[in-house]
């Protein structure tokens, strides 16, 4: 396997990588599509016959490069985001867990190993590939980890594979034999570390004709493992959901703290939008007003992020038993199939992409609004630029069960057919776009 580890201040650009022998096209691509939303790329231990023409490549706003383990500064895992980029180390690696736990004291909570490997299954063919290219001066792999493999190392080593991906052109690693023919593969590993327990939670709740809900969300939010906020963002309502909402702030402001806005543009996701921008908190997570998802289970979601388990949490409705009328019969036809079709278009395995409770740092949010300026503005609710942001950058992503309740006051907002073909429009967008 190639990996890709990285650590070096680098002032040059492009022009300097000329001197070098221009490195494979769909390799530079797969990681600056990631790498360009790190703060800095790190690059450690480059191996001898690397000539460092991908590092020189890659784009990011500082790179770094360091000769040992010794020499990387250690991350505090709060602002910045690192990529530790690993270029072939693995394949030539004697004992890799070693190595793991080697780098992870060094590692903050949200860095992330981004590495290459050459497909195990194709070790018969490097010989052949080193005398084809007349290179009989690279040393051979001695290491070929098979996927469970990797998996199991980095478990046992403390981190998490959050990707692993074939790398092969026109978006061939997307057909289901043809990618097992990749060379190499872009792996993606998560150090699994806890977070303070004082760390801030803004509870984002979006209302638009919600105004026999809102004291219930109040009274209904448990004790929660951290301090929190309460953002309730107003959008257009027509039931005096507005003055409801000061009216409970007013009552309730000694038992927590409660901020309220409105909203000037339409829709959930431009509701979620505002709550995120004017949180104070460092994590953010979603509760819609319709107390479908009860809050009472918002600690499950915050318990899973302070101990590490993934860096996005997602809500699963679709586990437990609904209560009667919760979900209409087609409406979970249509969770059931883009689920589905964004576990496959995502290469992450997804319980259910449109409950409303999902829960992020907030400055994993602030990345993946970077990256949807990149990729463009096309979902009505949120729910898919959220998952689709979280599997670009390798957050690692946990389902979290919650039990469906059935809507006690007002009407859904959701317009199934409409809202259902913009949705797979974003899907087909996602497939062709993410996948190729």
């Amino acid at each position: 396997m190639l990996f890709i580890m990285s650590t070096y201040s680098l002032s040059s650009n492009e022009a300097t990588a000329k001197k070098f022998i221009r490195p494979n096209q769909t390799l530079v691509a797969a990681l600056g599509k990631l790498t360009c939303y790190f703060d800095e790329v790190l690059e450690i231990k480059r191996l001898p016959h690397d000539d460092g023409a991908l590092f020189e490549l890659l784009k990011c706003p500082k790179k770094f490069a360091v000769s040992s383990i010794e020499e990387m500064q250690t991350s505090d895992g709060n602002k910045t985001r690192r990529a530790i980029l690993m270029n072939g180390q693995l394949n030539y690696e004697n004992d890799i867990q070693v190595l793991l736990k080697s780098l992870f004291p060094k590692l903050g909570r949200h860095d992330r190993i981004v590495a290459i490997a050459y497909n195990p299954y194709l070790y018969g063919l490097f010989p052949l590939v080193r005398w084809f290219f007349r290179k009989p001066k690279i040393a051979p792999p001695t290491t070929f980890l098979t996927q469970a493999s990797l998996k199991a190392i980095s478990t046992a080593g403390g981190f998490q594979l959050v990707k692993l991906k074939p790398l092969l052109p026109f978006g061939l690693h997307a057909l289901p034999l043809i990618r097992n023919l990749a060379w190499n593969w872009l792996v993606v590993l998560r150090p699994v570390k806890t977070v303070n327990r004082d760390t801030k939670v803004s509870i984002i709740i979006p209302a638009r004709n919600e105004k026999g809900n809102i004291e219930n969300a109040v009274l209904q939010m448990p004790k929660l493992p951290v301090p929190h906020e309460i953002v309730f963002v107003e959008g257009n309502s027509s039931d005096g959901t507005w003055e409801e909402i000061l009216k409970i702030r007013d009552k309730y402001k000694q038992l927590h703290e409660i901020t309220c806005y409105q909203q000037k543009g339409k829709g959930k996701n431009d509701a979620v939008r505002l709550g995120f921008e004017r949180a104070s908190g460092d994590i953010l997570t979603i509760l819609d007003a319709d107390l479908t998802m009860p809050p009472e289970k918002l600690p499950h979601f915050i318990s899973a992020y302070l101990d590490g388990h993934a860096d996005f949490i997602n809500g699963d409705r679709l586990v437990y038993p609904m209560e009667n009328n919760a979900m209409r019969f087609l409406n979970r036809l249509g969770n059931i199939f883009f689920a589905k079709a964004l576990s496959f278009t995502l290469e992450t395995k997804l319980g259910d992409s449109l409950c409303g409770t999902k829960l992020l740092s907030k400055r994993d949010y602030l990345r993946i609004v970077q990256w949807r300026n990149d990729f463009g503005d096309f979902d009505p609710f949120g729910d898919f630029e959220l998952l689709f942001g979280a599997s670009i950058l390798g957050l690692g992503i946990l389902d979290v069960p919650v039990k469906y309740k059935e809507r006690i006051y007002g009407e859904t907002n959701i317009h199934r057919f409409r809202h259902g073909f913009q949705l797979l429009r974003m899907t087909l967008i996602g497939l062709f776009k993410i996948r190729a």
